[in-house]
């Protein structure tokens, strides 16, 4: 089982096999959550590590207990740094558990959750990944996929997530193929999905304060707990196996494509907009860093090596073309 993951899971080999060989393992969602992200961890790690021909740096962690002895979880962060293809590449898992910070519970709150009092128990457990490629000429890449428990009398679950593209220049047929990768996951649930979780993206993925959207989007979805916890997971699974279709072909399409040091710099440029987004707007960072014993260095992975703040860059013909998709969202898939 061990070689089928990239490190030991946080819950014990012998409670996940427990839970799997239990005839009522399918209501056992954490279990097969767990399960399912570090099989996806491993996927996309091989992947990528083929391409980089070099392998990731695997740090299996684990958070301080709660102060009544109760564990907290943990997490396995794959890293690869420094390559030849990926400046930085990063793709986490974290089963945690513990006690919701008065942050948190604030922030649920202001979405609609009910939660009583000022101490709220939590599993939480997710996958998140960021790649950021050297050549400008190939795209960043964002995904996360989370369940969301809240146990007890009144138990509260949901989950969220989403996956989304954010070139340094404009490729339509990148924009096409990832979007339609997409989509043909989310229409096997519910062709509704697709444009909702499309128009939630890029609306989530707004950058205010510079008018411009962080990419060219994708979908988004968050509190999905209206269908049955098994459908629910079910599409979570089929928007993770879109992943490795919807992207790597473009790694791998654009992987020896030229580029010069201007596109060099525009590219830092962009990745300092990433930068902007994910430490004023991001809901999953900000949960991170409230939440006590807080793995710091996970939650800021999606972070570039390198970034650049220029004073009243003007950017050419080819940047200007990107420029205006990023304030004028387009629907990329095929209707």
């Amino acid at each position: 089982m061990a070689e089928s993951y990239m490190s030991e899971p946080i819950t014990s080999f012998g409670e996940l096999k427990e839970h799997s060989a239990d005839p009522d393992s399918k209501k056992h969602i954490p279990s097969q959550m767990e399960m399912y992200i570090m099989s996806l961890q491993k996927s996309l790690c091989d992947e990528l590590a083929e391409i980089e021909g070099k392998k990731f740096k695997v740090d299996r962690w684990l958070r301080a207990d709660e102060p009544d002895g109760s564990k907290g979880g943990g997490g396995i962060t794959c890293i690869l740094q420094d390559g030849d293809v990926f400046e930085k590449a990063g793709v986490n898992i974290s089963v945690v558990h513990g006690t919701l910070s008065k942050q948190a519970i604030q922030q649920m709150k202001s979405r609609g959750k009910e939660l009583l009092g000022d101490s709220v128990p939590f599993t939480a457990m997710g996958i998140s990944s960021v790649i950021h490629p050297i050549n400008p000429n190939i795209p960043t890449v964002h995904f996360n996929y989370r369940y969301f428990e809240i146990p007890g009398d009144n138990k509260m679950w949901w989950f969220g997530g989403g996956t989304d593209l954010t070139p340094t220049y404009l490729n339509k047929q990148d924009a096409k193929h990832f979007h339609n990768a997409l989509k043909e996951a989310c229409d096997q649930h519910d062709p509704e999905y697709y444009p909702k979780f499309k128009k939630w993206c890029d609306e989530y993925f707004f950058i205010k304060h510079r008018g411009e959207s962080r990419g060219i989007g994708g979908i988004f979805f968050d509190d999905l707990d209206y269908i049955p916890a098994e459908k629910a997971f079910s599409f979570v699974q089929s928007c993770g196996n879109a992943i490795s279709p919807a992207y790597i072909p473009l790694v791998k399409q654009h992987l020896n494509d030229p580029y010069t040091d201007n596109e060099v710099q525009w590219r830092l440029l962009r990745r300092g907009r990433y930068v902007e987004f994910n430490l004023v707007y991001d809901r999953g960072t900000k949960f991170g860093l409230y939440t006590p014993n807080a793995r710091i260095e996970s939650i800021l992975m999606s972070l570039p090596l390198n970034a650049r703040w220029e004073y009243m860059n003007e950017p050419g013909q080819r940047e200007n073309e990107l420029l205006e998709v990023l304030k004028n969202p387009v629907d990329w898939a095929d209707s």
